[in-house]
Protein backbone atom coordinates (compact mmCIF):
# COMPACT_ATOMS: atom_id res chain seq x y z
CA UNK A 1 0.00 0.00 0.00
CA UNK A 2 1.54 3.52 -0.57
CA UNK A 3 1.06 6.37 1.84
CA UNK A 4 -1.45 8.58 1.84
CA UNK A 5 0.88 11.68 1.51
CA UNK A 6 2.07 10.11 -1.80
CA UNK A 7 -1.06 9.41 -3.81
CA UNK A 8 -2.97 12.69 -2.93
CA UNK A 9 -2.06 14.82 -6.11
CA UNK A 10 -2.58 11.42 -7.65
CA UNK A 11 -6.53 11.49 -6.45
CA UNK A 12 -6.72 14.92 -6.73
CA UNK A 13 -5.50 14.72 -10.54
CA UNK A 14 -9.00 13.16 -10.92
CA UNK A 15 -11.13 14.60 -8.00
CA UNK A 16 -10.58 18.20 -8.60
CA UNK A 17 -12.55 17.48 -12.14
CA UNK A 18 -15.41 15.74 -10.74
CA UNK A 19 -14.49 11.75 -10.69
CA UNK A 20 -15.95 10.13 -7.50
CA UNK A 21 -13.61 8.43 -5.61
CA UNK A 22 -14.68 4.44 -4.79
CA UNK A 23 -12.74 3.24 -1.77
CA UNK A 24 -15.21 0.15 -0.61
CA UNK A 25 -16.38 -2.37 -2.38
CA UNK A 26 -19.77 -1.20 -1.11
CA UNK A 27 -19.61 1.81 -3.19
CA UNK A 28 -18.30 0.32 -6.54
CA UNK A 29 -21.53 -1.89 -6.32
CA UNK A 30 -23.74 1.27 -5.53
CA UNK A 31 -21.83 2.99 -8.38
CA UNK A 32 -22.17 0.44 -11.27
CA UNK A 33 -26.08 -0.52 -10.35
CA UNK A 34 -26.68 3.10 -11.38
CA UNK A 35 -28.58 3.23 -14.44
CA UNK A 36 -27.26 5.38 -17.27
CA UNK A 37 -23.60 5.20 -18.01
CA UNK A 38 -20.33 5.02 -15.87
CA UNK A 39 -16.53 5.73 -16.60
CA UNK A 40 -14.30 3.99 -14.06
CA UNK A 41 -10.79 4.61 -13.91
CA UNK A 42 -8.43 2.24 -12.11
CA UNK A 43 -5.68 4.82 -11.24
CA UNK A 44 -2.41 4.15 -10.32
CA UNK A 45 1.40 5.87 -9.59
CA UNK A 46 2.93 4.59 -12.41
CA UNK A 47 4.35 6.80 -14.79
CA UNK A 48 1.89 5.88 -17.69
CA UNK A 49 -1.06 6.93 -15.25
CA UNK A 50 0.37 10.38 -14.89
CA UNK A 51 1.59 10.95 -18.50
CA UNK A 52 -1.33 9.06 -20.39
CA UNK A 53 -3.95 8.14 -18.43
CA UNK A 54 -5.16 10.70 -16.58
CA UNK A 55 -4.86 13.43 -18.46
CA UNK A 56 -6.30 10.76 -21.14
CA UNK A 57 -9.35 10.69 -19.04
CA UNK A 58 -9.53 14.57 -18.35
CA UNK A 59 -9.12 15.57 -21.99
CA UNK A 60 -12.20 12.54 -22.54
CA UNK A 61 -14.65 15.25 -20.34
CA UNK A 62 -14.74 17.80 -23.10
CA UNK A 63 -16.74 15.42 -25.33
CA UNK A 64 -20.21 16.93 -26.05
CA UNK A 65 -20.92 13.22 -24.77
CA UNK A 66 -19.94 11.91 -21.52
CA UNK A 67 -20.35 9.77 -19.12
CA UNK A 68 -23.29 10.33 -16.39
CA UNK A 69 -21.05 9.00 -13.38
CA UNK A 70 -17.74 9.20 -13.80
CA UNK A 71 -15.48 7.17 -11.08
CA UNK A 72 -11.98 6.30 -9.69
CA UNK A 73 -10.61 3.28 -7.80
CA UNK A 74 -6.89 3.71 -6.73
CA UNK A 75 -4.78 0.15 -6.97
CA UNK A 76 -2.30 -0.43 -4.19
CA UNK A 77 -4.20 1.95 -1.92
CA UNK A 78 -8.14 0.84 -2.25
CA UNK A 79 -7.31 -2.42 -2.34
CA UNK A 80 -11.13 -3.77 -2.07
CA UNK A 81 -13.02 -1.56 -3.81
CA UNK A 82 -10.41 -2.13 -7.05
CA UNK A 83 -10.81 -6.03 -6.54
CA UNK A 84 -14.67 -5.39 -6.78
CA UNK A 85 -14.34 -3.10 -9.67
CA UNK A 86 -12.29 -5.52 -11.64
CA UNK A 87 -15.12 -8.17 -11.06
CA UNK A 88 -16.86 -6.16 -13.28
CA UNK A 89 -14.30 -6.09 -15.52
CA UNK A 90 -14.09 -9.88 -16.33
CA UNK A 91 -12.58 -11.04 -18.94
CA UNK A 92 -9.98 -8.28 -18.97
CA UNK A 93 -7.30 -9.42 -16.67
CA UNK A 94 -6.43 -6.90 -14.53
CA UNK A 95 -4.26 -3.76 -15.20
CA UNK A 96 -3.79 -0.99 -14.09
CA UNK A 97 -3.90 2.13 -14.96
CA UNK A 98 -7.17 1.41 -16.82
CA UNK A 99 -10.66 2.89 -17.73
CA UNK A 100 -13.64 0.21 -18.14
CA UNK A 101 -16.89 2.22 -19.71
CA UNK A 102 -20.58 0.60 -18.08
CA UNK A 103 -24.08 0.97 -19.68
CA UNK A 104 -26.77 -0.15 -17.05
CA UNK A 105 -23.77 -1.71 -15.36
CA UNK A 106 -22.70 -3.64 -18.36
CA UNK A 107 -19.31 -3.30 -19.43
CA UNK A 108 -19.48 -1.93 -22.81
CA UNK A 109 -15.84 -0.54 -23.46
CA UNK A 110 -12.34 -1.35 -21.75
CA UNK A 111 -8.89 0.37 -22.12
CA UNK A 112 -6.32 -2.17 -20.55
CA UNK A 113 -2.92 -1.09 -19.21
CA UNK A 114 -1.41 -1.73 -22.90
CA UNK A 115 -3.42 0.35 -24.53
CA UNK A 116 -2.42 3.52 -22.22
CA UNK A 117 0.99 2.94 -22.00
CA UNK A 118 3.08 4.70 -24.96
CA UNK A 119 0.20 6.62 -25.85
CA UNK A 120 -0.41 10.13 -25.96
CA UNK A 121 -3.26 11.54 -23.66
CA UNK A 122 -5.05 13.03 -26.93
CA UNK A 123 -5.45 9.49 -28.31
CA UNK A 124 -6.22 8.21 -24.93
CA UNK A 125 -9.12 10.95 -25.09
CA UNK A 126 -10.10 10.20 -28.87
CA UNK A 127 -10.34 6.42 -27.71
CA UNK A 128 -12.73 7.18 -24.27
CA UNK A 129 -14.76 9.70 -26.63
CA UNK A 130 -15.79 7.64 -29.25
CA UNK A 131 -17.36 5.33 -26.94
CA UNK A 132 -19.19 8.04 -25.47
CA UNK A 133 -20.38 8.69 -28.53
CA UNK A 134 -21.81 5.59 -29.11
CA UNK A 135 -22.34 4.19 -25.28
CA UNK A 136 -23.91 7.53 -23.78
Amino acid sequence: MYPAELVKPMREDLTNVGFEELQTAEAVDVALAKEGTTLVVVNSVCGCAAANARPGARMSLQNAKRPENITTVFAGVDREAVEKAREYMIPFPPSSPCMALFKDGELVHMLERHHIEGRPAELIAENLMDAYNEHC
